[in-house]
């Protein structure tokens, strides 16, 4: 167990020494796009980190987790075109805005379990995808140009490409620190309970439901902020965002890196993405490759990526 947690730090710290020497590879090479992509591949890092806080620590599986991603981008998005540029309001509003959806949400679909647990958030995230589709106003089916970044004063340029690569880094380590914080609290020990034995943590006085919303919510506004990123990233937001395939994509990257692990889902957004661009660029048909090579490492690497590095150093 002890070597276990050793290889596990050794791929955690090298996968967070590589993202912050990422910029300066950049540079020195002149290659900008590979920190388009990574740029990409940190925010996204950041929704599959939320929705593990869920899945892989509350056992709660959400196929609707991308609706926080558009949430997070429409608010940026709208409060831009109607003039508010500021970094601040704009972060804030898109993080009230995903706290609020998912309350409604996790008030609603907590009282089922399984199947219908899944259904309904799937429902709800293809409600806000629609709901998005028909305002004409903000570009309707053909998305919403942000053509001002948020704008947070001081020494913060989000059109700097390596300062915005950077905040969106910060982000992320932030928010696997708080998810770190949270599941060793006592709050996440009775969530990780809830998940193995429900019952029996009702039998012994624990409100199952209030701890389960509270850290969907804490979920939908980690979510909203990667939402916020990814709309000042592309400068642009659409409907798009929160079709359940982008919720199918973040939950594949959290079960690829290793469900339930604090670090899994940062590696497993950085092999998804990684794979997909490079991949892309070898063929049109892509995706006929990534779906067997994907089930392959589901079937074969129980535990994911670090489940199998466990296993490897173990025997």
């Amino acid at each position: 167990m002890k070597s276990q947690l050793n290889v596990s730090s050794v791929v955690a710290a090298l996968v967070v020494a590589g993202l912050v020497l990422l910029p300066v590879y950049s540079n020195l090479t002149g290659n900008i796009f590979i920190l388009t992509l990574f740029t990409r591949i940190v925010i996204l890092a950041l929704s599959a980190v939320s929705l593990n806080l869920i899945m892989g620590y509350g056992g709660m599986m959400s196929f609707g987790h991308a609706a926080y991603l558009g949430i997070g981008g429409y608010a940026v998005g709208i409060l831009a075109q109607e003039g508010i540029g500021s970094g601040w309001a704009q972060f804030a509003v898109a993080i009230a805005v995903s706290a609020l959806y998912a309350l409604v949400i996790g008030a609603l679909s907590l009282r089922t379990r399984g199947v219908y647990f899944i259904m309904i958030t799937l429902a709800f995230a293809q409600m806000a995808y629609y709901v998005a589709s028909g305002l004409a106003r903000y570009g309707g089916d053909d998305g919403l140009t942000v053509y001002k970044r948020s704008d947070f004063g001081g020494p913060i340029n989000l059109g700097n490409r390596v300062q915005f690569y950077y905040l969106c880094l910060f982000c992320l380590l932030a928010v696997v620190a708080l998810v770190w914080r949270i599941v060793n609290s006592r709050f996440g020990l009775v969530l990780q309970g809830l998940r193995s034995n429900e019952q029996r943590m009702q039998a012994i006085g624990f409100p199952s439901k209030r701890y389960k919303l509270a850290c969907f919510v804490i979920a939908g506004m980690l979510c909203g902020l990667s939402g916020a990123l990814l709309a000042n990233n592309t400068d642009f937001v659409s409907p798009a965002v929160m079709y359940w395939t982008r919720s199918g994509d973040l939950m594949v990257m959290v079960i690829l890196g290793g469900m339930g692990t604090l670090m899994g889902p940062v590696v497993g957004s950085v092999v998804f993405l990684v794979l997909e661009e490079v991949l892309s660029q070898l063929t049109e048909y892509w995706a006929l490759i990534m779906g067997p090579l994907l089930l392959l490492i589901v079937l074969f690497g129980r535990g994911g990526i670090m489940g199998m590095l466990g296993r490897l150093n173990r025997g």
